[in-house]
């Protein structure tokens, strides 16, 4: 009996790029648990996932369309070094959010550091790329 929308999972993963590095895993730890169809994971995962039988493996590819997205060059802009606290040293390849009035967050990186002016890079760290998602169903019940 294949593993259906609704059905709670049991899932170890391994997410890498087309270059091969492993940018996420659950393989030296617990294994992800999630609602199959509840949104919680990439559309294309969640799909790969249904119809899965018990300990059967899958790999499935993405294209960043169905991952991250494509890299927004409009999403890479010039911020005034005063607009950040006083306390803040700005240092290429930082990573940091900035809380959003809806209450969700937008995450930055920072590319270049200025006299006046930094660099940030609002894009996702893996927009752009095609990734492959090695997936193991390990248990599911409805």
């Amino acid at each position: 009996m294949p593993a259906k929308k609704g059905d709670k999972v049991k899932v170890h993963f391994t997410g890498k790029t087309t270059d091969g590095n492993v940018f996420a895993s659950s393989q030296e730890r617990e294994p992800l648990e999630f609602e199959l169809g509840g949104g919680a994971l990439l559309p294309g995962v969640e799909q790969a996932v249904e119809g899965m039988e018990k300990g059967e493996k899958k790999d499935v590819t993405l294209p960043p369309e169905e991952s991250f997205g494509q890299r927004h060059e409009e999403l890479i802009i010039l911020v005034d070094r005063g607009q950040f606290p006083e306390d803040f040293q700005p240092t290429v390849g930082l990573e940091f959010e900035v809380p959003q009035p809806d209450g969700s967050s937008a995450y930055f990186k920072i590319l270049e550091v200025g006299e006046e002016k930094v660099k940030l890079d609002g894009n996702h760290p893996l927009a752009g790329e095609t990734l492959t998602f090695e997936l193991e169903l390990l248990e599911f019940s409805a």
